[in-house]
Order: C-alpha cells, then structure tokens, then sequence
C-alpha cells in the first residue's frame, strides 16, 4: 500500500451516459468513504430517463468524498467521487481504466461485489487519516424496497423507512406499506384537528380546522418522465387515427399449442407469433414502418423492423426494442422477448434497449382489458395494440359457436397513409391470426 505522501486524488465525474442524456438521478450508493475500490468497479446506481444503470469508476484507491446524497439530481459532467491513488508495485502511478461510458470494460475484471441481503451487512475496508487500509467495519445495511419509487416516495414525505415493517417477502417493503402509512399519518392529523365537544348544551362547537390537502406528490422525472414527454409529444405532433376488428383467435392458439406439444423444443410465446405476423405485414404495407421527418417534409420508410413492445414494470411503462425482428423466426423472438422482458423488471436495460423502434406492439390484453387506443410511440408512426383473447359467441361456417375472441386495434399516424392502407394492414393480420396458413405464404 503506498504511504500517504505518495498518493494524489483524482476527481470521476458522472460520465456521458449515451443517447442525448444530460443528467441522473443518484438511486444508491455501492461505496462509502474510506471505501477501497478496484478499476472499474461500481460506484453508484443511478436513474436516468431510460433506465437504471451501475455507474464504474475507471480508478482504483481509498474513496476520499462522495458528492451527491441518494435522491439528488446530477447533470453529466459533475463530481460524483474522489479517489486516492498511489504508485503501483512497479513504481508507476496508478492509471485508470479510460472508461468513460457504462457499461464498457477493460482488460482487467472487475471485482465481484457480494450482494447484501436484507439484514446482512458487508465489511468494508476503511482508511485512516494517513490514507492506510485499516481494520474492516461493518456498515449498517440498506433497507429493503422493492423500488427506488417506493424510496423516493418515502423520502418525499419523510418518512423513515427504517421505523416501517414491509409486508412483502423477508420484510421487503412495497409501495402499498408506504402509502398505508401515509394514509395513517393523514388520519391521525384530521383526529387531532377534530373539535373539542362544547362545553354546554346550546353552545355552538368551534368551526374545524381544514387540514392542508396536500396529498401525494410524484414527480414528473426519470423513467416516468420520459414517458411524459414522449406522450405529449406525440398528441402534439402526431395526428393518430384508430381502426379496430374482432378476430378469432382459436385456430391460432391451437397451432401454438401444437408448436409447443413436439418435446425438447423451445415453447413458443404468443406475443411472439403476433410479432411474426406483424413482421409479414409490415413487409406487405411499409408505409406503417416509417416516420415522418417534417423538416424535409418527407416520410422516411424503413428497410428493417426494429419491433418495441410495452412492457410494465414497477418504474413504469418501457418499451424495450427487439432489433431486426423482420429477421428472427418464432423461437429467436420468444427468447428475445423473455431476455428484454427479464431485464425490464430488473431495471437493467440500457439506453441502446429502449430506443431505435420501428413499431410497436402492445399487448394490453396481459391487464384482462378487450380494447384501448394508445398513444404512438413518437416518433414511429403505428402500433398495433392486442386485448384479452376471450371465449365469445361466434357465427363459425355458418353456425353460433363458442370460439376464441381478440379485439385487434391499429393506431396509425394519418400522414404516412389514408384508411385503405391501415385497414388493409389490420385485416391482413386479423386473417393470419384467423388462419395461420395465411402467414406460410410470407414465411
């Protein structure tokens, strides 16, 4: 370990974080001061407008200051950590990895960082006044949420989350404890504001005390944010148009139930039959796999599909983006529909993930709703939304038959094309989801 007077500090800032991001919420903090860190390890966790990402220091030494408390906004560019390095057995001053963007590595591993558990801590080691490692302490640990929502919405109200028992596995508080105790403290204001009784019949009791309304506040930041702005971006911009048709689903169904009864093949998902079929007739009416570029005045179609699916998670709604779908068969996009939907739900998608889409497909029918009218994307140009498939009363070869109903909906930006060609997009689709045998043609 080098002696103190041959250490320096060198400043990481919070670095450029890909696709036009400016700033990040800090979520938490991995290290502490007194800290040793490795090259490249992570620092911090934090929040941008497109997802939660660990954010690696390119140095290796003894945290000397952190900057920013969990919850604070910082833009790129400002002071995140300082670190203390020394020279090297070799006598050469440490250097840092270069890296400058997340996610990026280098040639030497990183070190593994053992998780916490809730109610586990993890000894860490500390430096001395002089910059030395000294003994391990042990630091208290986090307290277990199951969202960084669920924190900020806490804090927000000052709560402590410490004083609150979850409900949730091994303690895990959700966002239902939080709200409940804010419910609690509310109720416990309106009875201490409560009027007295009066002192004697005839007596008129004092007028209450209105308690201040405030209610609960969320702001409008990070990933929900973005979903704000995107949307009101596009009811400005976007003059959508819906079309919507009821298809029977059965026979679609029943030729995934036969994919799926061949043993030692991968089980093909239903929203992965739907993207093939959006794929086929995306190819037939291309005018819906496009945006619109009002600068140049111009409708820019697009020679791949590059298909967002909305996905809810407990941040909100992301649409994570199956690149070159127009390629993939059936069992390619099963798997990469569960990689993206895992990692959704995890909060681990990168910015790359979340954007580039095409078109999307929406399958609001996993909420047991028949039909919607979303709101595109910006700046794609149509989505095709999915409800519930359902058994309904159906005229089946001229008789009334139970069968499998889906309500298939087509929100299109009226500018890349007139009805006929959305309608004629949407029971294109209706057919193959009717007949399967439809999409051998494309295949």
């Amino acid at each position: 370990m080098a002696h103190a007077s041959d250490m320096h500090s060198l400043e990481f800032r919070l670095p450029d974080l890909g696709e036009g991001l400016t700033e990040a919420e800090i979520v938490r903090w991995l290290v502490e001061v007194g800290d040793l860190v490795t090259i490249d390890q992570p620092v911090v966790e934090v929040e941008t407008a497109k997802a939660m990402v660990e954010v690696p220091c390119p140095y290796g030494g003894v945290v000397t200051a952190r900057f920013g408390e969990e919850g604070a906004e910082l833009p790129v560019g400002a002071p995140l950590i300082t670190v203390a390095v020394g020279a090297s057995p070799t006598g050469r001053e440490t250097e840092g990895s270069g890296n400058v963007l997340v996610g990026y590595g280098t040639s030497e591993a990183p070190a593994r960082r053992r998780r916490v558990r809730p109610g586990q801590a993890e000894p860490a080691a500390r430096a001395d006044a002089n910059g030395h490692a000294g003994a391990p302490v042990v630091p208290d640990g986090p307290v277990p949420v199951i969202s960084p929502l669920v924190r900020r919405l806490a804090r927000q109200n000052g709560l402590d989350l410490k004083e609150m028992t979850g409900s949730g596995p091994d303690g895990l508080i959700l966002r239902a404890d939080v709200e409940y105790a804010l419910r609690a403290a509310e109720a416990q204001v309106r009875t201490a504001e409560q009027p007295a009784e009066p002192e004697a019949p005839g007596t008129p009791a004092p007028a209450p005390i209105a308690a201040h309304g405030t209610g609960i506040r969320v702001p409008l930041k990070g990933v929900r944010g973005a979903i704000a702005d995107k949307l009101s971006r596009s009811r400005r911009e976007i003059p959508d148009a819906t079309c919507w048709v009821d298809a029977d689903a059965t026979e679609l169904m029943r030729a995934r139930t036969a994919m799926n009864a061949a043993a030692g093949v991968t089980r093909i998902s239903l929203i992965a039959l739907l993207a093939r079929i959006c794929t086929a007739a995306l190819a037939r009416f291309p005018e819906l796999n496009s945006t619109v570029d009002m600068e140049a005045r111009e409708v820019v179609q697009f020679d791949h599909v590059h298909l967002g699916f909305a996905a809810q998670t407990e941040r909100g709604l992301v649409v994570p983006v199956v690149r070159d779908a127009h390629a993939r068969d059936a069992e390619a996009l099963t798997a990469e529909f569960a990689r993206l939907t895992g990692a959704a739900h995890a909060g681990r998608l990168t910015p790359g993930e979340l954007t580039g889409g095409t078109f999307t497909l929406n399958n609001y029918g996993v909420f047991g709703v028949d039909g919607s009218t979303p709101i595109i994307n910006h700046p794609e140009a149509a989505m095709l939304g999915v409800g519930r498939i359902v058994p309904k009363p159906w005229v089946h070869e001229g008789e009334l038959a139970v069968r499998q109903v889906v309500q298939l909906s087509l929100t299109f930006d009226h500018r890349v094309c007139d009805g006929g060609t959305a309608g004629g997009f949407l029971r294109y689709v209706a057919d193959c989801v009717e007949q399967p045998a439809v999409l051998l043609r494309t295949l």
